[in-house]
């Protein structure tokens, strides 16, 4: 490993602990994930264009690592699993219409439903794409779309990237959804880094 690479190391494990002390800290899961939802807090967006409603979600960390641990957890393993989820953002995207989820709505006969399917279990890399503000790409590492058969109230996708240095020690990011065949143009939403960084946790 270069001199100036782990000098950026450096830089950015000091950013995050100092901005952590002074981040919001909930006992519960349910309590953060109920802050998460709430307007204007900087995690969560919502617009609505041509009938649709989309939703980004930002998931903490410690939301992440909640989901590998008993009601006990040891502290020594909470702190590997936090610098082990710590390298990658996490983002919920939820995309509606009615209420009810994307394709139910809009799926016009059983070969678009087929086609759509497939779409956003395979082939939404190069549809939701996360840019710093020089408009460099972060890579999408991995997504997962849980298929629920008409049962649920959206369409939702949880988004891996990778946490690059150079990208969060910009004002902020920009995740764009480009246009599904719905008609809704490219959605873009703008991420302010800060609270990235300040991201709430959960007291251990």
């Amino acid at each position: 490993m270069g001199s100036s690479t782990w000098k950026y190391m450096t830089l950015f494990l000091f950013s995050l602990v100092f901005l952590a002390c002074g981040s919001k800290s909930f006992n519960t899961k349910d309590e953060m994930v109920s802050y998460l939802q709430e307007a204007d807090n900087g995690y969560h967006f919502k617009k609505s264009i041509k009938g649709i409603d989309f939703s980004l979600t930002y998931r903490p960390t410690d939301l992440m690592v909640s989901q590998l641990m008993d009601e006990t957890p040891e502290p020594t393993r909470v702190e590997k699993l936090r610098r082990e989820y710590g390298q990658y953002l996490y983002f919920n995207l939820g995309m509606s219409s009615n209420g009810k989820e994307l394709l139910i709505q809009k799926a016009q006969n059983r070969a678009e439903y087929g086609a759509k399917v497939h779409q956003l279990s395979f082939g939404m890399a190069d549809k939701v794409i996360l840019t710093d503000q020089k408009r460099d790409t972060l890579p999408l590492l991995d997504y997962t779309y849980p298929r629920m058969y008409g049962m649920g109230r959206s369409t939702n996708l949880l988004l891996v990237y990778k946490k690059e240095y150079e990208a969060m020690q910009q004002d902020h990011l920009f995740l764009t959804v480009k246009d599904l065949g719905y008609g809704t143009g490219e959605v873009t939403f703008k991420i302010d880094t800060k609270k990235l960084k300040n991201q709430p946790q959960l007291k251990v």
